[in-house]
């Protein structure tokens, strides 16, 4: 086998060529990304760069303009026949998005249904789990993120801290290759950001899971990160380690962005 043969093996997300348009407005240009199994990449750049829209297109909630995105060795939007590429059914789009799970901003937890129902409906329905087995699950995914104790209250009855653990709860019990986090503790009043990055770098400590994550949170990126992407204006325009990128940028661009958090 030849080296770049192993490469190949080890990359569970890759990103060819992408552009994303809406309209005249591209947000994303000539993107190359190759994420391997288990790596950690934090995402991070100006409000509009396209951080989001990156991870977007991952759970297939955009679709790109140019390129193509592979998920374990399939590709995500196209499918191949006869050697041609062409546009992937909603069937194929929904089976290997099902090895992506994403915790988002606003913790999206249905509000009529207690916590153990909103971590149990998708195992439930999408992988075709017992009720017994999603519980099981779901109560080992409620304990590693710290609560156990609520599995009969409604997300109300919760703080904003523990409804994004919730969340995260609720995408683990899938079983995920690929966990995308979007900027989880941006809606989060300060002193409830901390518990809920705790849980994530506990997640990311356990090393199994490959992770992409939007993050504002220099500290946590320099912390959990194995790369960093910095964004600007559609295109990366630094990457490395988090000590390369974070505490000795080498473009005005990123010390310019990282002065914000420093001032």
């Amino acid at each position: 086998m030849s080296v770049e043969d192993k490469t190949d093996q080890d990359v569970i997300v890759r990103y060819r060529n992408i552009k994303k348009a809406f309209g005249d407005t591209v947000v994303l240009n000539e993107l190359n990304i190759d994420v391997k199994k288990g790596e950690k990449i934090a995402l991070i750049g100006p409000s509009g760069s396209g951080k989001t829209t990156i991870i977007r297109m991952l759970m297939t909630l955009e679709q790109p303009t140019e390129g193509t995105i592979e998920v374990d060795g399939e590709m995500l939007w196209h499918k191949e026949v006869d050697g041609k590429l062409l546009p992937a059914d909603e069937k194929h789009l929904r089976r290997v998005r099902g090895n992506i799970g994403m915790v988002f901003q606003q913790y999206n937890l249905f509000p009529h249904m207690t916590i153990m129902r909103n971590c149990t409906e998708a195992p439930i329905h999408v992988l075709g789990l017992s009720k017994e087995e999603a519980q099981a699950r779901a109560r080992e995914m409620l304990m590693k993120v710290g609560l156990e104790d609520k599995i009969d209250m409604y997300p109300s009855q919760l703080s904003g801290g523990q409804q994004q653990r919730v969340a995260i709860a609720r995408s683990l019990v899938m079983q995920p290759k690929v966990l995308l986090f979007d900027e989880v503790t941006a809606a989060l009043d300060p002193e409830l950001v901390g518990e809920v990055l705790e849980v994530i770098r506990d997640i990311a400590a356990e090393g199994e899971t490959t992770m992409m994550l939007i993050t504002h949170e220099m500290d946590f990126a320099l912390d959990v990160a194995d790369r960093v992407f910095f964004l600007d204006a559609g295109r990366i325009a630094e990457q490395g380690t988090p000590s390369q990128v974070i505490q000795h940028p080498q473009t005005e661009r990123l010390k310019s962005f990282l002065g914000r958090f420093h001032s």
